[in-house]
C-alpha cells in the first residue's frame, strides 16, 4: 500500500523583476502562500571578510502584519527567535550553491517579506530567493562585473509531511500543517543532493520507512519546483 496522498506541489508562481530598484526580485507563490524577495549586491562585505578575496550571501525574513489570520506585530526591536532561525535557514541554503572565491569580494543580501503566509512560508522564500538571487547574478555578469558565473546549480526546498492517516503529502498548506503527525522541510540542489533536512514528529513518531517516502516524494515535488524556477529564469 502506498504511503504517499500527494506528490505534486500546490500551483507555483514566480514573477520576476516586480521592483525596479533591486538587483534582483521576484514574487513567489506556492498555493495561497505569497513571499516577496528582493537580492540586493553590495560591493563591500562584512568586516570579519574582508581581504579575503571572498564573498558573502546572506538573508533576512519579514512576516508582515496581516500576513496570517490575525495581525503579526512588527518585529521593532530585532527579529524574534523563530524569525532569527528561518533567515539563518536562508542564507545557509543560499551559500551551499555559490563559489565565494568566484562572487569575489562583494555580498549579495536577499530580503524576504512573507505578504500571505498559508504554510511552507521558509521553503517558499528559499526557492523564491534562488530566483531572486540568479537574477542579481546574472546582472553582474552582464555588467562584466564578474567573469565566471558562482552558482553552482539550482537550489529549492518544500515541506512535506505525514497526516493522521500515515500519508504522506507534499508542500503543506496552512490546514494540513496543522493538523499533521510530522512536518519536515528539505532543501535541495536541481542534482539531487540534500542541502538541509528539518524534521519533527508533532505527534506518533514516524518510522524509518516514513522517513524514506518523506524524501523520495519530497524529490518528485522539487522536479516541479525546479522547472518552474527554469522557465521564469529562461524567459527574457
Amino acid at each position: 500500500m502506498s504511503l504517499i496522498k500527494r506528490e505534486t506541489p500546490r500551483e507555483i508562481i514566480f514573477t520576476k523583476s516586480i521592483n525596479p530598484y533591486a538587483e534582483g526580485s521576484v514574487i513567489a507563490e506556492f498555493g495561497n502562500t505569497k513571499v516577496h524577495i528582493t537580492a540586493s549586491v553590495d560591493e563591500s562585505v562584512p568586516g570579519w571578510m574582508r581581504g579575503t578575496g571572498k564573498g558573502w550571501v546572506t538573508a533576512e525574513y519579514n512576516m508582515l502584519p496581516r500576513s496570517t489570520h490575525d495581525r503579526v506585530r512588527r518585529e521593532r526591536k530585532g527579529p524574534s527567535g523563530r524569525t532569527q532561525e528561518i533567515q539563518r535557514l536562508i542564507g545557509r541554503a543560499l551559500r551551499a550553491v555559490v563559489d565565494m572565491e568566484k562572487l569575489g569580494e562583494r555580498q549579495i543580501i536577499v530580503d524576504c517579506d512573507v505578504l500571505v503566509a498559508d504554510g511552507g512560508t521558509r521553503t517558499t522564500s528559499i526557492s523564491g530567493a534562488y530566483v531572486a538571487l540568479e537574477m542579481a547574478i546574472a546582472g553582474l555578469i552582464e555588467k562584466k562585473l564578474l567573469s565566471t558565473n558562482p552558482l553552482k546549480e539550482r537550489l529549492a526546498a518544500l515541506s512535506v509531511g505525514i497526516d493522521r492517516e500515515g500519508k504522506i503529502i507534499a508542500d503543506l498548506n496552512y490546514e494540513e500543517d496543522s493538523s499533521c503527525e510530522a512536518d519536515v522541510n528539505i532543501v535541495m540542489t536541481e542534482s539531487g543532493k540534500f542541502v538541509e533536512v528539518q524534521g519533527t514528529a508533532e505527534g506518533e513518531p514516524f518510522s524509518r520507512d516514513q522517513l524514506d517516502a518523506l524524501l523520495e516524494c519530497s524529490q518528485k515535488a522539487m522536479l516541479t519546483v525546479f522547472e518552474k524556477q527554469k522557465a521564469v529564469l529562461e524567459n527574457s
